[in-house]
């Protein structure tokens, strides 16, 4: 299991959001019981390229400083909506390490969480998703909360992922450190 926290960067992740502060919390919860279960945390990082908002040579392009990722965490690097697209090597990665439950949360829900909720589900990756651990912008089709909506409450469920509380998704967390306690303390 692993915890990928997609886009939460400095120019992206704003007030501006859906729930923003109820998400920012949760987000918030979810990394560090993530760090104190032992579950991987891995970062991706959207790149629009020189001279716009989400450069990679400009303090946009960070984290979140409350997201900020600790030594050692692995990032992943895209300039295209899917973390899961081979340009990111993420795919590659959690093959390596047999990793097939990817909690997955971030921004913007519409596009990026969009894209890689599908990519990863067609790549055979158990996607789960914390409700309210994910947010976007108002679009020109849908207000911020119907487009949240939509893909937490329609479209994914059932389909590409698994809808869970933060509360289930911390669980399942505590339930993978278990399990790799059990295999000979692997973590």
């Amino acid at each position: 299991m692993i915890l990928l926290v997609v886009d939460t960067q400095r120019g992206c992740f704003n007030e501006k959001f859906f729930a923003f502060e109820i998400v920012k919390e949760k987000i918030k919860r979810l990394i560090a019981a993530a760090r104190k279960n032992g579950v991987e945390v891995c970062y991706v990082q959207h790149d629009d390229g020189p001279g716009t908002d989400l450069d990679k040579e400009s303090e946009n392009y960070e984290i979140f400083d409350e997201f900020a990722p600790q030594a050692g965490e692995k990032r992943f690097e895209k300039n295209v909506n899917s973390a899961f697209h081979p340009m990111t090597g993420l795919s590659e990665y959690l093959k390596s390490k047999n990793e097939k439950d990817i909690i997955t949360i971030g921004v913007s829900t519409d596009y990026c969480m969009d894209a890689t909720v599908k990519c990863g589900f067609e790549q055979g990756f158990k996607i789960i998703i914390p409700a309210y651990a994910n947010s976007t912008y108002d679009n020109p089709y849908f207000d911020k909360e119907t487009a949240y909506k939509y893909f937490n409450e329609f479209m994914w469920p059932k389909r590409y992922a698994k809808e869970v509380s933060v509360e289930e998704a911390i669980e399942m967390m505590k339930a993978d450190l278990k399990s790799r306690e059990r295999r000979g303390g692997k973590i």
